[in-house]
């Protein structure tokens, strides 16, 4: 696996989630990942994850917002984010943040979720289906590829890669465990997965969650968290197969020297 980062370097994993792929990083280059996260659970796994594998004197994690991060200019060797950035108010904010503390001559990469340049504001169809993975998924709003080429541009950066990873040829596509299909099954133990996207699947799923509710055993408002979440998957689905979003765009940037 080739990462592009060293043994030494200072790494700025934007929107960390529980620390995954900042231990890959880890392992595969010896590089100091710090990772950024404004969710204190999800930061305190992160830290066990990390003491767990013996990662700790490589890695530390620290609560803060993306759009206003507390790190000085010119902070980190390289940063990335893995679909994280797509929850910011606009994509110009956060990549101009990230612009400031990367050092001069350094990388940035961005996994983004962004609806592709076929999208139609004025069709209704392609309004829902974006505002239905919005809302499931918690996301303010997507934009285009163009607009997120436009951003990372208007942020500073010299953009050295862009790809649309989803497009690339594959049998299987990314969205197969979501579709509630048992076409692309792998193993036995996709059976599980896929089984609980199907329509009967999902009915058990909203009667259980209901039931629950009811009695008090899950918080109010979980049967209905339940349902936005399938509503998210359905458009997740309908949007990648008529082509209007890839939660898969790469761009590279590299900050002026």
């Amino acid at each position: 696996m080739q990462t592009g980062l060293k043994d030494g370097m200072k790494v700025l994993d934007v929107g960390c989630g529980v620390g995954g792929p900042a231990r890959e990083m880890v392992k595969f280059s010896g590089a100091h990942v710090t990772g950024l996260n404004n969710n204190d659970y999800q930061i305190d796994r992160a830290t066990h994850y990390a003491e767990k594998q013996g990662l700790s004197d490589k890695m530390a994690f620290v609560k803060g917002d993306f759009m206003q991060m507390k790190f000085p200019d010119n902070s980190f060797d390289a940063v990335y984010a893995i679909e994280a950035t797509v929850h910011a108010p606009e994509l110009v904010g956060v990549y101009s943040e990230i612009f400031r503390v990367l050092k001069p001559g350094g990388t940035f990469g961005v996994y983004e979720w962004l609806m592709t340049d076929e999208y139609d504001n004025n069709n209704p169809e392609h309004r829902r289906i974006r505002l239905g993975i919005e809302q499931g998924d918690g996301i303010s709003n997507m934009v285009t590829i163009s607009e997120g080429i436009k951003a990372i541009k208007d942020a500073g950066f010299d953009l050295v890669h862009h790809e649309d990873l989803a497009a690339r040829p594959d049998a299987t596509p990314w969205y197969y465990p979501l579709a509630g299909s048992f076409k692309h099954m792998g193993s036995i133990w996709d059976f599980f997965t896929i089984a609980r996207m199907t329509w009967w699947g999902r009915g058990l799923a909203h009667r259980f969650v209901g039931t629950f509710e009811t009695v008090g055993l899950f918080p109010k408002g979980s049967q209905k968290t339940a349902d936005s979440l399938a509503l998210a998957a359905d458009c997740l689905v309908e949007g990648a197969q008529k082509n209007l979003f890839t939660p898969m765009y790469l761009m590279v940037g590299k900050k002026p020297e």
